[in-house]
C-alpha cells in the first residue's frame, strides 16, 4: 500500500508539473542532447578527447576535463544507461526508484527527488558529475549548479536512434565510449530483428495500455502519442487503442468500448490492477480482450523508463502478440 501510494503521489505530481510547463515525465518528449563532437550520430567515433565541452537537454554546456568518476544519478533511465555502458562502479550514489540492475540498490539512495534533493548530501559524496533527467526540473539543475556541482541534464529520447545517441553522450561523459557504442549497436539489431520479424504483419491486434485504472476504473490513464508506449506498441506490429489522445490522458469507457482492444496490457499490476479486477470493472466485460482472457499484467518499468530495457519492452510484446513470428 505505501509503495502504491507512492506511485499515484508521483504520478499526480508529474501530472501537475507537466500542465506547468516543465519537463519532468520519465517519457519521450524531447530530442536526444547535442554535443560539439561527431560522436552523437549512429556510428560513433571511439576515444572521446578531453577536456571534454558538450551540450546537454537544457542547451546548457558543461566541461569536463577527465571522465566523471564520482557519478549521482537523478534517474532510474539514467542508472540504467550508465550500467549499460560500463559505468556502473562509478556511480557512487542513486535516486530511490533506481532499483536496476541489482547492483544499483547497493549505491547510496539520496532520497526523494520530486519535490526537494537533499543537497547537504550531495555535497558531502562530493560527486564530480551529477546525471539528471526529464523528470529532474531545471530549478533543481540550477540549485546544483548554484552550489558548484556539475550536472549533466539527458534530455528523454524521441525514438530508438535517441536511445542509442544517449548511450553514445553517456560513455562520453564516463570514459566508456567502446562499451557505450557495443552497446548501441546491440540494441540497434535487436529492434532491427522485430521489425523485420513483423514487417509483413497486416492484420494488426489493437493494444490498449493501462497505466493508471485504479484511481478511475471509467477514464483510466494511457499513453497516446507522442509517447515510448505508443512507439513501441506501433513497432511491436499493433495498433493503439489510444491513438486519438496525445500524451498520458485518460480514455473513456465509451471511447474503449469503441476501440475494443484485443489486448490489454496492465501497466499499473505492482500497483494492484489484476485480470480478475478488470472484468469486474461496468462495461469491461463487453471488452474482446476481457472476453478472450487477453488482459495482461506488464512490467510498466520496461516501458516508461527511456532507457536500454525499452528495447526488452519491444521484444517481449512483440513475442506476446505475435508468437508465431517468434518460435
Amino acid at each position: 500500500m505505501k509503495a502504491r501510494k507512492i506511485f499515484f503521489c508521483s504520478f499526480i505530481l508529474v501530472l501537475v508539473l507537466a500542465a506547468c510547463g516543465a519537463p519532468v515525465v520519465e517519457e519521450a518528449t524531447l530530442p536526444a542532447p547535442e554535443v560539439n563532437t561527431t560522436q552523437a550520430t549512429a556510428t560513433p567515433i571511439p576515444q572521446t578527447t578531453y577536456p571534454l565541452t558538450i551540450t546537454d537537454g537544457l542547451q546548457r554546456t558543461i566541461t569536463l576535463d577527465a571522465p566523471a568518476q564520482r557519478i549521482i544519478s537523478l534517474a532510474p533511465s539514467n542508472t540504467e544507461i550508465l550500467f549499460a555502458v560500463g559505468a556502473g562502479t562509478q556511480v557512487i550514489a542513486r535516486d530511490p526508484l533506481s532499483d536496476f540492475p541489482a547492483e544499483a540498490q547497493s549505491v547510496t539512495d539520496i532520497g526523494d527527488t520530486f519535490i526537494a534533493l537533499n543537497t547537504e548530501l550531495i555535497i558531502s559524496l562530493e560527486p564530480d558529475l551529477v546525471l539528471a533527467a526529464e523528470i529532474t526540473p531545471p530549478e533543481q539543475v540550477a540549485q546544483l549548479e548554484q552550489i558548484g556541482i556539475v550536472v549533466f541534464w539527458l534530455a528523454n529520447p524521441r525514438d530508438f536512434e535517441g536511445l542509442y545517441a544517449n548511450l553514445i553522450t553517456v560513455g562520453q561523459l564516463t570514459g566508456h565510449d567502446l562499451e557505450a557504442a557495443a552497446a548501441a549497436e546491440s540494441l540497434r539489431a535487436r529492434v532491427s530483428a522485430v521489425e523485420t520479424a513483423v514487417a509483413d504483419v497486416t492484420d494488426k491486434p489493437v493494444v490498449f495500455y493501462e497505466v493508471d485504472g485504479l484511481t478511475d476504473p471509467n477514464a483510466p490513464y494511457t499513453a497516446g502519442t507522442g509517447t515510448f508506449i505508443d512507439l513501441i506498441i506501433n513497432a511491436a506490429g499493433a495498433r493503439n487503442a489510444a491513438v486519438g489522445l496525445e500524451g498520458y490522458k485518460p480514455l473513456s469507457i465509451e471511447e474503449l468500448l469503441v476501440q475494443n482492444p484485443d489486448f490489454i496490457l496492465l501497466g499499473d499490476s505492482a500497483y494492484g490492477a489484476t485480470p480478475e479486477l478488470v472484468a469486474q470493472r461496468a462495461g469491461w466485460g463487453e471488452l474482446a480482450a476481457v472476453q478472450a482472457s487477453q488482459v495482461i499484467p506488464f512490467d510498466d518499468n520496461l516501458m516508461s523508463r527511456p532507457g536500454p530495457r525499452l528495447v526488452e519492452a519491444l521484444e517481449q510484446l512483440a513475442r506476446l502478440l505475435h508468437p508465431d513470428l517468434f518460435n
